[in-house]
C-alpha cells in the first residue's frame, strides 16, 4: 500500500519506519521537502518526500503527523480533493507548548479530530497513534503483554483498516465510537504527557483490562 504522512517530526517518521518494515511504500510530506534527504538516505527502498499535496495525492491511506494545532491548515495546504475516498489516520493532539507544561487545546465539538473530519467531508478519520509517545508505535515490548490503541472513527470499514494497521504494528485496538469522543482520545494522550513529563516514565503505554462479570445499568460491575 502507498502511504502518505504529513509531517517530518520523529511522529511521522517513526510511523514511516513501522509502514516500511512492513513493506508499504511511504512519502513524508512537509513544507520543506529538500530537508527530509537525510531521512530519504536512510530509509533507503519505499521511501520518498514530497510537499503536502504531493504526500496526500500519493497515499491510498493519508496520515496526519503534523502540530495538532496546525492540522486543518496542513489539510488545506495539501488540498481536501486529494484525501477524497481515503481512510485518514489523525495521530495528532493540539497543544500548548507555551508553559512549563503543555495543554490541550480544544474541547468535546472542536477537537483536533472533529475539526480535521470538519475539513475533509470526503474523506474517513479515525484518531490513532495519539495516545502513547513515537518511540513505541512499532512493536511495543512491555512486559504486561501488549498495550492497548484506543481508536475513533465514524466509518466501521476506515476503524477496522486502521484496527488491522495497529495490529500489524503489534497493538491490541479499542474502538471507543464515533469522531465525536476524539476530545477524550486527546485527553488521554495529556495522561501520558504529562506523567512522563512528571515522573519520567516515557517507557509507558495504555492498556484496559476487563474480567467478566455482570454489568449493571450505570456501568460498574455487579
Amino acid at each position: 500500500m502507498r502511504i502518505g504522512i504529513l509531517g517530518s517530526s520523529d511522529v511521522a517518521k517513526f510511523l514511516a519506519r513501522g509502514f516500511l518494515s512492513e513493506g508499504h511504500q511511504v512519502m513524508l510530506g512537509s513544507r520543506e521537502p529538500q530537508k527530509l534527504s537525510p531521512w530519504l538516505r536512510e530509509s533507503g527502498k519505499g521511501a520518498f518526500s514530497g510537499t503536502f499535496a504531493e504526500t496526500a495525492k500519493f497515499g491510498e491511506l493519508v496520515v496526519l503527523a503534523v502540530n495538532g494545532a496546525k492540522s486543518v491548515e496542513a489539510i488545506h495546504i495539501a488540498g481536501a480533493e486529494n484525501f477524497q475516498g481515503k481512510v485518514v489516520i489523525d495521530a495528532t493532539n493540539p497543544l500548548d507548548m507555551s508553559g512549563k507544561l503543555p495543554k490541550l487545546l480544544g474541547e468535546p465539538g472542536n477537537s483536533s479530530g472533529e475539526l480535521n473530519q470538519e475539513a475533509l467531508p470526503g474523506a474517513f478519520v479515525v484518531k490513532a497513534f495519539n495516545t502513547v509517545g513515537h518511540a513505541h508505535f512499532y512493536k511495543p515490548e512491555f512486559p504486561g503483554g501488549p498495550p492497548d490503541m484506543f481508536l475513533c472513527g465514524d466509518d466501521s470499514k476506515a476503524k477496522e483498516c486502521v484496527g488491522d494497521i495497529c495490529k500489524s504494528f503489534g497493538w491490541n485496538s479499542i474502538d471507543v465510537g464515533g469522531i465525536g469522543l476524539a476530545h477524550y482520545l486527546e485527553a488521554t494522550a495529556m495522561v501520558w504527557i504529562i506523567t512522563a513529563i512528571t515522573g519520567g516514565h516515557w517507557n509507558q503505554a495504555f492498556k484496559l483490562l476487563r474480567k467478566d462479570g455482570a454489568t449493571n445499568p450505570s456501568g460498574g460491575h455487579q
